[in-house]
């Protein structure tokens, strides 16, 4: 008998909200839990009339679901998960349900790696429903255009990132082999993740799996200038297209122009296809562009028709989101934790303010930022900015003291540099540096993979 009432514990997640979402969607009851209700995806959940209850306590499994989805950011020992175990109830992991409720009898478009997923796959679903194709899609952000994170659409396609992270606390694979992809799309692979992976190779074998997993007719969209990437699929003899900048890829670009937005002529196995722009900044968003087009030509669409609807893509929440201009200075909101999205974030923002003082906001939050592995990468990462103020590691004590990022050698180096750059003490000390300091004319960037702290709307008070 199918489930008619779905409970999923550790809701406000971006993913698991996105699916809460779809279910509901679809006509089930559903329900959702967390330890701290908390937006964007709160806010997503109470307008979709799913009620969320706080904190994680086994009444919450009342009335009792036909089936409880478990995020992987619950551990064994959750109240929850233990009650849940205790009266036997079924469950599942995210990735799992997603194949059993949504992919198995569609046709998935997966796009994986350690960079660009979300914007990606934003811009791949958005694309295929501009061009009346109606596809479904799940991303880990939230869409300027639509407000929402997902979509259930009645077209054959389904578009959703292929997270390398594990599946739950019960399932310790990576999600993206529960997803059987017809496309897949590997954008740029670096190391991340290191409480999940040794290193590099762990990683990479990681990527191996899926390959080797793919069926024979699936078609490998992949970055053809990263060296990871290209050792991946030089290991298959599946029918692949590369994407990269200049022409040297089979989806390439010409005369790329960065300023305010990006226009650039699209090489098609070398040869001008067409112009196209787009209000995205930075080299990292062509790619990521890219990758799409060459998804949705895959799928039939036409280049005429990507180029007219392709300028009103909005972009993703959090993903360089100018939250506004106060007092003269404009705040901006991103993502980025990885040193290679920082580096490429401030790039950006630099080709469209190259006259401004340019502020670098950054909270080591991540499993990996918050260990020493990057720390020798972090300088040439934030050289573009004119101040860096680095924040207090979110949640110290759960990184052995041995293997802390330091951000005072952080600091240190950027100073030896001869770049303006320190150490906070707390959020509310970079709020009121940053409230007495910054002029009109100043750009602010805040980087990190969470709240920051509310960071964003403490600076918002402050310079209003």
């Amino acid at each position: 008998m199918s489930p008619k009432r779905i409970h999923l514990i550790a809701t406000c997640g971006m993913g698991m909200a996105s699916l809460a979402g779809l279910l509901k969607g679809k006509g089930y009851a559903v329900s959702g839990s967390d330890q701290n209700v908390y937006p964007p995806m709160s806010h997503q959940l109470e307008s979709l009339g799913i009620p969320i209850r706080s904190p994680f306590s086994p009444e919450n499994l009342n009335p009792t679901p036909d089936l409880v989805i478990v995020g992987n950011a619950v551990s064994r020992n959750n109240p929850e998960v233990e009650a849940m175990l205790a009266r036997g109830l079924p469950y599942l992991s995210m990735p799992q349900a997603l194949h059993d409720f949504f992919l198995k009898d569609r046709f998935p478009i997966v796009i994986a790696g350690t960079h660009g997923k979300t914007t990606t796959s934003a811009l791949t679903g958005w694309l295929l429903t501009q061009t009346g194709r109606s596809p479904s899609f799940l991303v880990g952000g939230i869409l300027k255009n639509s407000g929402r994170s997902y979509q259930n659409g009645t077209g054959p396609s389904f578009v959703l990132e292929g997270d390398e992270y594990d599946s739950a606390f019960f399932d310790k694979k990576p999600k993206f082999l529960h997803y059987a992809p017809k496309i897949l799309v590997l954008n740029p692979v670096e190391f991340d993740h290191a409480d999940i992976y040794r290193d590099l190779d762990h990683v990479l074998s990681a990527f191996r799996e899926l390959i080797d997993s793919l069926g024979s007719d699936t078609l490998i969209i992949h970055h053809g200038q990263n060296p990871n990437v290209l050792s991946l699929v030089r290991s298959t003899s599946r029918r692949s297209v590369s994407f990269g900048l200049g022409s040297l890829t089979d989806v390439g670009t010409a005369g790329l122009e960065l300023q305010r937005g990006t226009r650039f002529h699209l090489l098609l196995k070398g040869k001008t296809a067409i112009k196209l722009s787009s209000p995205l900044i930075g080299r990292h968003n062509v790619e990521n562009l890219l990758a799409a087009v060459a998804v949705l030509l895959e799928m039939g669409v036409s280049l005429t028709e990507i180029q007219e609807v392709l300028p009103a893509f909005q972009g993703v929440k959090r993903r360089q989101e100018i939250l506004g201009t106060y007092r003269g200075v404009t705040l901006i909101d991103d993502f980025a934790h990885h040193p290679t999205a920082i580096s490429e974030t401030l790039k950006a923002i630099r080709a469209c303010y190259p006259e401004a003082r340019l502020w670098a906001l950054f909270e080591p939050r991540s499993n990996t930022t918050r260990r020493k592995i990057f720390e020798p990468l972090f300088p040439d990462a934030f050289q573009e900015a004119d101040e860096t103020i680095i924040a207090p590691l979110y949640h110290p004590e759960k990184i052995e003291q041995e293997e802390r990022l330091s951000p005072e050698t952080i600091v240190a180096e950027l100073s030896r540099r001869g770049k303006k750059a320190r150490q906070a003490s707390s959020i509310d000390e970079i709020a009121g540096w940053v409230g007495e300091e910054a002029r009109p004319g100043d750009i602010v960037c805040l980087m990190s993979n969470g709240a920051f702290g509310g960071l964003a709307e403490k600076l918002t008070r402050i310079l209003q």
